[in-house]
């Protein structure tokens, strides 16, 4: 097969990807179908330490009970198991999934969609698919078809954005806000090598607060915060 047939069916793959993910997911047997979920709670926050940090996120200890045996697991997590957590209190709720029978395994889901049903993964096939049939009308029928190709990829990835669809009700909190005095407390440095630009250094402040209600607060933020490599105190 030469290079222009290949050209022609490239499609069949992420098409392929997507209708076995598709179809495993309505069988039942994907990898998060399977799993156990459970809601978890925080229970402890640590203070991430100041300087290189090895791995991302809060430092929490949380509690889930298994519900095949009924005993309560209290395990900590700095970031190794799942979604790191970047915004963290005593009572914070989210769910964990770990294969059956080894809670010890858990993995923290922050974001739920599209994971419970095993639909994460044909979903980005579909989106592969979406990013190479805009390539493929670009290359093939020239710059008009390029736009219609590329509006219809940017619709797509509207309609499935968590972020767009929550953008109002985020709004509405955020002018309902308050302001209480906060502090950072340490300054998180990750450096990551880039094989043109050399090391990059990314520094993360760490920022506590307590709101009104008396709930302390760590959050690891970039937002708002000037010269955060040398925003200690």
């Amino acid at each position: 097969m030469n290079g222009q047939e290949m050209w022609e069916i490239w499609w069949l793959v992420p098409s392929g990807l997507a209708v076995l993910g598709y179809g495993r997911s309505l069988a039942g047997v994907t990898r998060a179908q399977r799993a156990t979920w459970v809601k978890a709670r925080v229970v402890a926050v640590g203070q991430p330490a100041h300087g290189p940090s090895e791995w991302p996120g809060i430092p929490v200890t949380i509690t889930f009970q298994d519900p095949a045996t009924g005993q309560e697991f209290t395990l900590s997590n700095a970031g190794k198991h799942g979604d790191p957590i970047n915004e963290a209190w005593v009572g914070r709720e989210f769910e964990v999934r770990y294969p059956p029978g080894r809670p010890h395994r858990f993995a923290v889901v922050l974001d739920v969609m599209g994971e419970k049903n095993g639909r994460h993964g044909p979903d980005c096939a579909v989106m592969v698919l979406l990013i190479g049939l805009a390539v493929h009308a670009t290359v093939r029928w020239g710059y008009p078809c390029a736009l219609l190709a590329f509006g219809a990829l940017l619709t797509a990835a509207a309609a499935r954005s968590p972020d767009i669809r929550t953008v109002r009700a985020r709004n509405a909190l955020l002018d309902s806000a308050v302001a209480v005095p906060a502090e950072v407390v340490a300054v998180r440095t990750h450096v990551y090598a880039d094989a043109e630009a050399g090391d990059i250094v990314v520094h993360t402040p760490v920022v506590t607060f307590i709101t009104r209600e008396g709930t302390h607060v760590t959050v690891l933020t970039h937002e708002h915060i000037p010269d955060p490599g040398h925003s200690l105190h």
